[in-house]
């Protein structure tokens, strides 16, 4: 048997395998290449590669890579934490862009004011929302905000602010929501009616008044330091005096604040006006940088009861008109606007007004007041035959929730996209019209050129036109802004397209096209 095959049965090594591995020593300590098998790989000293030692692991190093994991995974607790802060920012970057939109349509809430306020210096605010006409809009300052506003409706812009003062994150937007709810508490203890107490303390306010209104904020804050150790020390003191006192002193302070930030949000408009008109920016930073005067979002001093619903600063400033035209006030709500020289009292006017308040507003519709002057109008030729008046409305718009693609995959039921204009109701009132054999009409009125089907607007804003009533003596031309979006003539039911003239009311009742992509 060969002696190769005898040794791998019987477990020796082979002689051949042994000459090998004896040729390979050789070569390994310094031998001649010429012992090496000339099939066998070359061998080279200086480029040999091994696997080096690795020391095993240390209980040190096993608890640092548990504390690495521990930092890369949440717990159950901190997960919920996250998962709830981001609900948080969501709801709260929702409610400021339903604010943007309510106050470019000109619909907005007193909140939706104060909001819009924020908007200009607002860090955490996506700019993708912003709209290069916003600095061009005229906005309400704060305090003029609160002071048009009545005791029903400054409790509710109350529990607004507090939403946004708990939902908010960012240190700034978190003062200017503070000064507001220090301001809009103060102004609702001034509209109570005083007792004894209240009377006393009236008596010194002048002196208050003239202590606090010169300090700055810095001031302010050092003296509330005084009187808080004066109050807490053992000295004899007019304790009813200086609790008063601290009282407007954080009032003070709140309004210092508030002026700060006010101050701003002037810069941040002018800057962005810069860019846009420099004529327009030079006047906003000559002006305190807001409004003149506060439109009628709320009757204080009224004897009608303040509004209160889903659109406040607009059905609240209509409650001076309803208490003008009669001792009767309507119900809350349903008034519309401030007392104009013109406008239709009659009783026969009065009683269409009632009958279509009586009917309400149904869910996801708002009171729609968004009048505008009527473009290129003279007089008319019969004014001297006739008392011009203007008609009397109750407007509803319709709004509600567009579940195209984008808002499908990026909202849901829970947490619903911004509200959008779906159609309107209008009800003009023409009792007296002079010729009944002619029913009033109304036409589009589109601005700058632009024809029916195009759009100049930017992107993720509609365009507007003007949608005019005209009837005939002794009623005046009367327009509203609305949506120019192409409209639903269907007569179904659930769209309801109504245009009718009927026992001196035109109602004209529409809704937009919904628009279907098919896959």
């Amino acid at each position: 048997m060969d002696p190769g095959r005898q040794a791998m049965i019987n477990g020796w090594k082979s002689p051949l395998q042994g000459d090998r591995d004896a040729r390979d020593r050789r070569v390994a300590g310094g031998g001649r290449d010429g012992d090496r098998d000339i099939t066998g790989p070359r061998f080279d000293s200086s480029n040999r590669i091994s696997k080096t030692h690795r020391p095993p692991p240390s209980k040190s190093t096993g608890a640092n890579s548990a504390a690495a994991a521990s930092g890369r995974y949440l717990t159950q607790d901190q997960q919920s934490e996250q998962f709830v802060a981001d609900e948080d920012k969501f709801v709260l970057n929702q409610a400021k862009k339903k604010a943007d939109i309510r106050v470019r349509e000109h619909r907005a809430k007193p909140i939706d004011h104060l909001a819009f306020n924020l908007r200009f210096i607002d860090t955490d605010r996506d700019i993708f929302d912003d709209h290069d006409a916003d600095a061009e809009i005229s906005i309400l300052g704060p305090e003029a905000v609160l002071e048009s506003l009545g005791e029903a409706q400054l409790r509710e812009l109350d529990e607004d602010i507090r939403s946004y003062h708990t939902l908010e994150c960012n240190k700034k937007n978190k003062e200017y929501w503070t000064a507001l709810l220090a301001l809009c508490a103060d102004r609702r203890q001034k509209l109570k009616p005083q007792g004894p107490e209240g009377r006393a303390v009236t008596s010194v306010a002048s002196d208050v008044d003239r202590i606090l209104s010169p300090k700055s904020l810095a001031q302010l804050e050092a003296l509330e330091k005084q009187i808080r150790a004066k109050l807490q020390s053992n000295e004899p003191i007019d304790t009813d005096y200086w609790e008063q006192l601290l009282k407007s002193l954080l009032v003070y302070k709140a309004k210092a604040t508030l002026k700060s930030i006010c101050e701003e949000i002037k810069a941040a408009r002018v800057d962005l006006l810069k860019t846009r008109d420099l004529e327009k920016a030079r006047e906003l930073e000559a002006s305190d940088g807001y409004a003149g005067a506060a439109p009628a979002l709320g009757s204080a001093g009224s004897s009608s009861k303040p509004a209160s619903g889903p659109s406040a600063a607009v059905m609240a400033s209509a409650s001076a008109s309803a208490s003008a035209g009669s001792s009767s006030a309507p119900p809350p709500g349903t008034a519309r606007f401030a007392v104009v020289g013109t406008e239709d009292f009659s009783q026969a006017t009065k009683a269409l007004y009632d009958r279509e308040v009586a009917k309400g507003i149904s869910e996801g519709e708002e009171i729609f007041t968004a009048e505008e002057e009527v473009p290129g109008v003279s007089k008319p030729l019969w004014a001297d035959k006739y008392r011009p008046r203007k008609p009397r409305y109750f407007n509803r718009v319709q709004m509600g929730y567009e579940w195209n693609k984008y808002n499908q995959t990026h909202y849901d039921h829970d947490h619903p996209p911004p509200k959008v204009v779906q159609g309107y109701k209008f009800n003009i009132f023409y009792p007296d019209l002079i010729d009944k054999t002619k029913a009033p009409t109304f036409k589009i009125i589109r601005e700058h050129g632009r024809r029916k089907g195009e759009s100049l607007a930017p992107a993720g804003s509609e365009d507007t036109c003007l949608i005019r009533f005209i009837a005939g003596p002794p009623y005046e031309d009367i327009a509203f802004r609305i949506v120019d979006r192409e409209w639903d003539y269907s007569a179904k039911k659930e769209r309801g397209f109504k245009s009718s003239f009927d026992k001196g009311i035109l109602q004209l009742h529409f809704q937009f096209k919904k628009i279907y992509y098919r896959k």
